[in-house]
């Protein structure tokens, strides 16, 4: 799902919420978040999932191009990290999909049951 899909799917299921009102709502948590991730905080959100910080220390790379070695700094990079009940969530998804998925699926089927 994308941002403006997740926008309209909002102006549509809440009719009392014009898309522009939507807008302005996703973009206010996103941007909420991802200020709240530059500061070095963490993120969770009960029932989804926690967005954290993880830091790559500095390492010696290589150019592909040249072959030479180049110094690649410290970085934090975002993570998320699925909640429980959205894990269960999209297996319960998986459960239910019919059988045509392929082979392999029916033998998990049968041994979860």
């Amino acid at each position: 799902m994308t941002k403006s899909e997740l926008i309209a799917r909002l102006a549509e299921r809440y009719p009392q919420l014009i898309a522009k009102d939507a807008d302005f709502a996703v973009n206010t948590i996103l941007d909420a978040m991802s200020k709240a991730l530059a500061e070095g905080h963490r993120i969770e959100i009960r029932g989804f999932g926690s967005f954290a910080l993880n830091r790559r220390p500095p390492r010696i790379g290589r150019n592909p191009k040249s072959g030479e070695k180049v110094m690649v700094p410290e970085k934090r990079v975002p993570h998320f990290k699925a909640g429980k009940e959205l894990r269960e969530r999209v297996d319960a998804q998986q459960g239910a999909r019919p059988a045509a998925a392929g082979a392999g699926s029916s033998a998990v089927q049968s041994v979860k049951e």
